[in-house]
C-alpha cells in the first residue's frame, strides 16, 4: 500500500537562529512532499513563522505550547495527527535547547534546571511521542537515489546539538552537561530503534548561521563569505538528506560547521 502524505514535526520555532533556520528546514522537507508541524512555547512568533511557511505554497500550520513538558508534548502530538488526520508523521526534529553562556560560580539553580529541562527532560518526551508515530508505519521506499529498490525507515527522529555535546568549555557548564545528555539520549535511541528501522540522528551544528540577527551584528564580507558562516538552507538539505538515507548506510552524528570555523 502507497504511503500517505508525510509530516515533518519541528519543535523549537523561535526569533532569530530557531526561526530562520527552522523556515529553511521546513521549506526544504515541503519541497519533498512534506506538511509541515511547528511547535514552540512563543505562539505569536509560531504563526508567523506558519504564514511565511504557507506562503512559499507549502501546507504549515502551528501549534503552540505553553510548556515542554510530557503531558503537553503528547497532547500537541494528538493534535497534529488530528488536524492531519489523513497523513502520517514521517520526520521529527528536536531543535529547541537552552544556552546558558556563565562561570561556574555564577550559574544560578534555575538556569541548571532550565538547561536539564530542555536539553533532556523534553527531548525524551518528544523522543517517546515520536517514536510511537513511526513505530506501526510501514518503511518508506527510497526514490531519489540510482538503486530503486533501496528502502529506508518508518521514520526519522533528528536532534539538533552543538560541540558542547562532546566537550565542555569555559563557562559552558550547565549547557555542556545538557548537550552531554541529549547526545547520549540520542545514542541510546539509535541503538535500539534502529533495529526497529527508525532512525535516530544527532546533528552538531557549529558557527554562526546567517539571520537576519546576525546580519545586524556582522560585516558585509562575513555575510557573504560562505567559509565564515553557516547557510540555513545548507543545514536544511543535510537534515532532508538524514530522512532520505536508505537502510544500508545510516548517518547516527552529523557535524556542521563552515569551512574556517575552529574546532
Amino acid at each position: 500500500m502507497a504511503s500517505r502524505k508525510p509530516i515533518l514535526v519541528i519543535a523549537g520555532v523561535g526569533n532569530g537562529l530557531g526561526k530562520r533556520t527552522i523556515f529553511g528546514r521546513s521549506r526544504e522537507f515541503a519541497r519533498l512532499g512534506h506538511s509541515v508541524a511547528l511547535i514552540a512555547r512563543n505562539g505569536s512568533s509560531l504563526k508567523r513563522a506558519a504564514e511565511e511557511i504557507k506562503n512559499t505554497g507549502a501546507d504549515a500550520h502551528a501549534f503552540p505550547v505553553s510548556q515542554y513538558d510530557h503531558s503537553e508534548i503528547q497532547s500537541v502530538f494528538h493534535t497534529i495527527k488530528k488536524h492531519w488526520p489523513d497523513q502520517e508523521i514521517r520526520t521529527a526534529v528536536w531543535n529547541a535547547g537552552h544556552s546558558v553562556w556563565k562561570p561556574f560560580l555564577e550559574t544560578t539553580e534555575d538556569e541548571i534546571k532550565e538547561s536539564v529541562g530542555t536539553n533532556i527532560v523534553a527531548p525524551f518526551a518528544f523522543a517517546r511521542e515520536s517514536i510511537q508515530s513511526f513505530k506501526d508505519l510501514e518503511c518508506v521506499a527510497i526514490t531519489r537515489v540510482v538503486k530503486p529498490n533501496d528502502v529506508g525507515a518508518r521514520g526519522t527522529l533528528i536532534f539538533t546539538s552543538a560541540t558542547a555535546a562532546l566537550r565542555g568549555n569555559v563557562m559552558t557548564s550547565a549547557m555542556a552537561a545538557g548537550k552531554h545528555g541529549l547526545r547520549a539520549l540520542a545514542q541510546s535511541l539509535n541503538k535500539e530503534f534502529g533495529k526497529q528501522n527508525i532512525h535516530v540522528a544527532h546533528a552538531i551544528i557549529d558557527g554562526v548561521i546567517l539571520t537576519d540577527r546576525t546580519k545586524q551584528m556582522k560585516d558585509e564580507a562575513w555575510q557573504l563569505d560562505p567559509d565564515a558562516r553557516l547557510d540555513p538552507q545548507s543545514i536544511a538539505k543535510a537534515y532532508a538528506y538524514l530522512a532520505q538515507q536508505d537502510r544500508s548506510a545510516w548517518t547516527f552524528e552529523l557535524d556542521l560547521r563552515p569551512a574556517h570555523e575552529k574546532w
